[in-house]
């Protein structure tokens, strides 16, 4: 069993993630960062507009990915140990979030 400050949660202005956590999103990242590259470098050679519009549309949904993985991370240690330990505020807290990512 993990001991109180590697499940610490995010009472919140950080995070300690595992190292398998912390690689895949950070691999997530850089595939997007080279992707937001790649259409900055098709806007330099004056690629034809749907072409861009495809690689961004692609980039969106790869950051929509990012998101549910690290939503669904936060609900499964931050919330569900806070929950747990009662403070029921982190539910205000994910319901705030998820109206913001919704809009």
């Amino acid at each position: 069993m993990e001991n109180k400050s590697e499940k610490e949660c995010c009472c919140h202005s950080s995070k300690h993630r595992s190292d398998k956590e912390y690689k895949d999103l950070m691999n997530r990242l850089s595939r997007i960062e080279g992707q937001v590259r790649g259409i900055k470098g098709m806007l330099e050679k004056d690629a034809y507009c749907p072409e861009i519009l495809v690689q961004v549309s692609a980039v969106n949904a790869a950051l929509n990915s990012f998101n549910k993985v690290l939503l669904a991370n936060h609900i499964r240690t931050c919330v569900a140990d806070d929950i747990r330990d009662g403070k029921d505020e982190t539910v205000d807290e994910l319901v705030k979030v998820l109206q913001k990512l919704m809009r």
